[in-house]
């Protein structure tokens, strides 16, 4: 009898460690044909066809001239015809910055060979994050300088386009002074013409896998139009 109440509790320890492991596997990804526009931190969609007058308007990322961690400056001439991912993060971070680092591997694993996707993650704590602290967190996160841009230069400059250009902090209606701490686990997807056409919760598995149906959207949407 004792024996069979073993079989039982090791049985049901076993079934809930499966189901625990596989939770992220039942998350299902929704299949989109088309994207939307985003333009404020609200993140409302507006759904624009590519050639319309109004997208011309549009929100878009700005340009900016940074340092990544080959000591190579960066300007958005170097994401001219790329669809991208942003986010913000520091080296020293013990908090949600390497789960972050982590889910933005996975995207940089996907699309290794694929020239048009690239991956930008910005220092939000530039003057401690020098070039060679970038590099040597690059080595030690498995960073390809090809692919994947770790980025410092002036807290101001980058502040701006954080909260300003991506809107990737959510505290809607709470003001910011320049003095305030940037951090956010969002990541943000940018088309081939510098618009935002979706956010993501970088600290999620689930997010992630859909951010990826939604690169491949993207560029389905590229070839098409």
């Amino acid at each position: 009898m004792k024996n069979i109440f073993v079989f039982l509790a090791f049985a049901l320890l076993s079934l809930t460690f499966y189901s625990c492991n596989t939770k992220t596997e039942d998350f299902e990804i929704e299949e989109k044909e088309v994207l939307p526009y985003y333009s404020e931190a609200s993140f409302t969609p507006h759904w624009i066809t590519k050639n319309s007058d109004s997208l011309k308007k549009f929100h878009t990322i700005p340009n900016f001239s940074l340092t990544n961690q080959e000591g190579n400056s960066i300007t958005q001439k170097d994401f001219e015809g790329k669809i991208y991912v942003a986010d913000f993060f520091f080296t020293s971070c013990p908090g949600i910055c390497p789960k972050m680092t982590a889910n933005m591997n996975i995207l940089q694993d996907e699309f290794i060979n694929d020239e048009e996707i690239l991956l930008v993650s910005h220092s939000v704590t530039p003057d401690k994050d020098s070039v060679s602290v970038l590099k040597k967190y690059a080595t030690e996160k498995d960073v390809n300088s090809k692919k994947w841009h770790l980025l410092t230069g002036d807290r101001q400059e980058i502040y701006n386009l954080g909260r300003k250009s991506y809107f990737v902090e959510e505290d809607l209606g709470t003001t910011k002074t320049d003095e305030d701490f940037l951090h956010t686990e969002n990541f943000v997807l940018i088309d081939k013409n510098k618009h935002i056409r979706g956010i993501y919760n970088g600290l999620n598995k689930a997010s992630v896998r859909q951010l990826i149906a939604d690169i491949k959207t993207l560029k389905s949407e590229t070839i098409t139009n």
